[in-house]
C-alpha cells in the first residue's frame, strides 16, 4: 500500500474514533477546527472597512486610510492591529479554553481565523507574541499567545520568535480597570535584550496575543520593541472589544 491511502485511511480511522468538535459548543463538526453552524452565526467576524490603525469597525465605508476618532486624536504606539472577531459571550469562551482550560489545540483554531488579516510584508515580518511573567507561565504551564504565534508561523511561514520580548514587571489583573489604571499597570511591563535587538532592528512586529480590550498591553508592548529598533509593529488578536465603553 502506498504512503497516501495508508495516510487516508488513518486519517478516517481517527476520526471515527475520535471526531473533530466545534471549538465552541463540543459538537461534532466536519473538519477540525471549524465551528458548528450555531456558534458560526454567534460570531461577528471583523474586516473592511474599519480604522486603519486599531481595526475598529465602520458602520460604511470610508476613505482609505482612514482612523477612528480615537486614534486621530491620541494615536496608539502600533501602527496597525487587526482581529478576527468582535469580542462576545463565544469569543470569550473559546479564548478561555485556550487561556485556563488546558485546551492547546484550541491556538491552531484561533491561528486559522486570525492568518487572513495578518500582514507578513512579502515574508519578513517577524510573530512575537504578548509574554507573560514566569511566574504565571508556571502557574498555567504556557503562555496562550506563543501558542497562537506559533500556529500562526505554521500558517503564514513567517519566522516566530517566542521569547524576543520579556515581561520583567509583574503587573495586577487588568479585568475591571479603566483605560488609564490599564495604561499605568502595564508602563515599563516589557522589554527587549540587548543581544535580540539585532533581531528586530528595522523590521516589522507582529505582535500576537488572544485578546485586545484598551490596547494598553499591545500599546506598552509596542513601545518596548520600536525602543529595541523595530521599523513598525503591527497587533494580530483573536477577539477585539468594539464597545467605546468598554473601558
Amino acid at each position: 500500500m502506498s504512503l497516501a491511502p495508508a495516510r487516508f485511511m488513518l486519517r478516517h480511522a481517527v476520526d471515527f474514533a475520535l471526531p473533530p468538535r466545534c471549538p465552541g459548543c463540543g459538537a461534532i463538526v466536519r473538519d477540525e477546527h471549524s465551528f458548528c453552524l450555531e456558534c458560526w452565526r454567534g460570531l461577528t467576524f471583523l474586516g473592511e472597512p474599519c480604522c486603519a490603525r486599531c481595526g475598529l469597525p465602520f458602520e460604511y465605508g470610508g476613505e482609505d486610510g482612514a482612523e477612528c476618532g480615537r486614534c486621530l486624536a491620541d494615536p496608539p504606539p502600533f501602527d496597525r492591529m487587526r482581529a478576527a472577531v468582535a469580542y462576545g459571550e463565544l469569543a470569550r469562551k473559546v479564548a478561555l479554553k485556550l487561556k485556563y482550560g488546558g485546551r492547546p489545540g484550541v491556538a491552531l483554531t484561533l491561528a486559522r481565523f486570525m492568518a487572513r488579516h495578518v500582514d507578513g510584508g512579502e515574508g519578513s515580518a517577524l510573530l512575537v507574541p504578548v509574554p507573560l511573567h514566569r511566574w504565571r507561565i508556571w502557574r498555567r504551564g504556557y503562555n496562550q499567545s506563543a501558542l497562537i504565534a506559533s500556529a500562526l508561523a505554521k500558517r503564514t511561514g513567517l519566522e516566530a520568535e517566542l521569547d524576543l520580548l520579556r515581561r520583567v514587571k509583574r503587573t495586577p489583573m487588568l479585568r475591571g480597570l479603566g483605560r488609564r489604571e490599564r495604561a499605568l499597570a502595564v508602563r515599563g511591563a516589557f522589554a527587549v535584550r540587548d543581544e535580540r535587538k539585532a533581531a528586530i532592528a528595522g523590521r516589522t512586529i507582529v505582535l500576537v496575543d488572544d485578546v485586545f480590550t484598551s490596547g494598553a498591553t499591545a500599546g506598552a508592548c509596542a513601545r518596548a520593541l520600536k525602543k529595541a529598533g523595530a521599523a513598525r509593529v503591527d497587533v494580530q488578536c483573536w477577539a477585539r472589544v468594539v464597545l467605546e465603553d468598554s473601558g
